[in-house]
């Protein structure tokens, strides 16, 4: 189990990348924007530097649902593969299951 204060840690992040989003695209734009005034662009570069750190979705960490585990992470099922065994060994998630040969 993961220390629960890295996993609340992680939802703050989620909920200020949300909370920021169409601000951080609406600056990208005008940086990415060739024809606009190089002032205009820095300015736009400066803003998007004062904004907080967490709110940049590169910051969130995929995490296991279950267990809070930061590796071995599946996107499918949204949990880390120790959790992914122990339920499908479990016969609790439908079309998996364990191979043997």
């Amino acid at each position: 189990m993961a220390k629960k204060s890295s996993v609340e840690k992680n939802n703050r992040r989620r909920k200020m990348a949300k909370q920021f989003a169409n601000r951080r695209a609406k600056l990208k734009a005008v940086i990415q924007d060739k024809k606009a005034p190089i002032e205009e662009r820095f300015a736009a570069t400066l803003k998007l530097a004062t904004m907080p750190r967490n709110s940049s979705s590169t910051r969130i960490r995929n995490r296991c649902e279950i267990t809070g585990r930061p590796r071995a992470f599946y996107r499918k099922h949204k949990m880390s593969r120790i959790a992914l065994r122990e339920l499908g060994n479990k016969g609790l998630i439908p079309g998996l299951v364990k191979s043997s040969w």
